[in-house]
């Protein structure tokens, strides 16, 4: 896209994680660039910070006449901004087109998957940089000191051939793709509204990685179906006391040990023998994502020795910071520990407080805010089981983003989870809160040294989090 000619572009919703990268890296292109959102965020703070003046509010009359218009599926058909564009003939393209065309130039790592994704392209990106490679990359989230002068960022456009994308399977759009080395984290049935089935899903994510010359997969049986592409690379950690067994993978993850708020394992494949990797992250989650870099890392660097070598960026991946609310660690409220999680489906649920078990703790209080109708109607039972590895749970209503609770989707609400939840952990306290005052209230006053604290939740549960932690003077 760099050498076609410098075009208006227009974003609708661009303060979202997927656009609001995607527009940063369309104006340091020297596209001209706008948008709107419906509301203020960090990520429309750091779009002016870098020279982007987005408007708050949908109008029609902020779409310039001669703008190219992007949108995600999130973006409704009579959004006043989309229909003032319609009317005037002007071209409308899904962000996944963009990206597309972004991608063109530059050989592609892309990281799909239900759960893990933004990690772990995260880490391929953080190793790449911190051994001295300059990567583009479009994220979903924040990789910190990503930015200039060291601060977050989830998109850049450096100066290598090479570029890192999350690739989002939730409404087909990752087939525009055509990636060198594609990363498959895993495949879960999570948006039920777009896929009728897990078969449906796994021939889409089959497409996906048939152009791929290296493909990073779990040691699935099921998977074997995306095996069209050029070398195959599959990965597993070491089952948990009780779990089966994984296929025999080319990257094994074993002895796994939590250390000092991260992790140690050893990484075993023929060529690298048995690898000691320390991460600064805790959980198996977090293993099997960065075994998974691990594994892309060393097929781009079998295909391009120009990379700097393997084990400077296993090195690097060492002192991987996490990525933004991604079990980030928010600060304190009257002596416990305040985090934040995006996971918004059962297996993350139960991931993340996994890895916070880890953690020394008096008490473990989950607070969960379901994201979509469709997916809490569909897992609440899910959801509660997961949430029952907690000691205490709260959970808030739906975070509603484009649904509507109407049709087959009225009377759905996050009681449902809830009452799931009281029923796989009886004994415990489980508390319908509904909103964030209500959640602040409830917790005020009653956290003490030894507790942790995680609000869970793709919406805007984390500004509850900030809430708690601002309250408390805990930063």
């Amino acid at each position: 896209m760099s050498a076609e000619p410098r075009r208006p572009l227009h974003f609708i919703a661009i303060g979202g994680a997927g656009m609001s990268g995607l527009a940063l890296v369309c104006h340091r292109l020297g596209h001209r660039v706008t948008g709107s959102d419906r509301v203020e965020s960090a990520s429309v703070e750091r779009l002016r910070a870098a020279g982007i003046e987005p408007s708050i509010g949908h109008e029609a009359d902020a779409v310039p006449a001669d703008a190219e218009v992007v949108v995600s599926t999130a973006v409704p058909e009579d959004n006043e901004e989309l229909v003032r564009a319609r009317e005037r003939g002007q071209p409308v393209i899904h962000r996944a087109e963009l990206l597309a065309r972004l991608c063109a130039g530059r050989r592609l790592i892309a990281v799909a998957g239900a759960h893990g994704k933004t990690t772990t392209a995260g880490m391929i990106v953080h190793a790449l940089r911190a051994a001295g490679a300059d990567p583009a990359f479009v994220l979903g989230g924040e990789l910190p000191g990503a930015g200039p002068e060291g601060a977050p960022a989830n998109a850049a456009w450096g100066g290598s051939d090479w570029i890192v994308a999350e690739a989002d399977e939730s409404d087909g759009s990752f087939l525009r793709l055509s990636p060198e080395v594609a990363v498959v984290t895993n495949v879960e049935l999570d948006h039920h509204s777009h896929w009728g089935g897990e078969g449906e899903l796994i021939d889409a994510f089959a497409r996906f990685t048939a152009p791929a010359a290296a493909l990073i997969r779990p040691a699935d049986a099921r998977l074997g179906a995306l095996d069209g592409a050029g070398r195959v690379l599959s990965f597993a950690v070491a089952p948990a006391p009780g779990d089966a067994p994984p296929p025999p993978p080319a990257l094994l993850a074993s002895e796994i040990v939590p250390e000092r708020g991260g992790t140690a394992f050893r990484l075993a494949s023929e060529s690298l023998g048995g690898h000691p990797v320390r991460l600064a992250v805790p959980g198996r989650h977090n293993v099997a994502d960065a075994t998974a870099a691990i594994g892309a890392l060393a097929c781009a660097r079998e295909r391009d020795d120009g990379l700097p070598p393997l084990a400077d960026m296993i090195a690097a991946l060492e002192r991987f910071p996490g990525m933004a609310r991604r079990l980030e660690r928010k600060g304190e409220r009257e002596g416990a520990v305040v985090y934040d999680d995006y996971a918004h489906h059962p297996t993350e649920v139960a991931a993340s407080l996994a890895a916070l078990r880890e953690l020394p703790h008096r008490r473990l209080i989950a607070v969960f805010q379901p994201h979509l109708y469709s997916r809490t109607k569909a897992l609440a039972a899910r959801f509660g089981r997961a949430l029952a590895a907690a000691d205490e749970i709260g959970v808030l209503d739906v975070y509603p983003a484009r649904e509507l609770p109407v049709g087959p989707l009225a009377g759905v609400s996050g009681l449902a989870v809830a009452a799931a939840a009281a029923d796989a952990a009886p004994g415990r306290r489980v508390s319908w809160m509904v909103d964030a005052d209500r959640a602040e209230r409830a917790l005020a006053g009653r956290l003490g040294a030894g507790d942790i604290v995680v609000t869970l939740g793709a919406g805007d549960v984390f500004r509850l989090a900030d809430r708690l932690v601002a309250a408390g003077g805990g930063r």
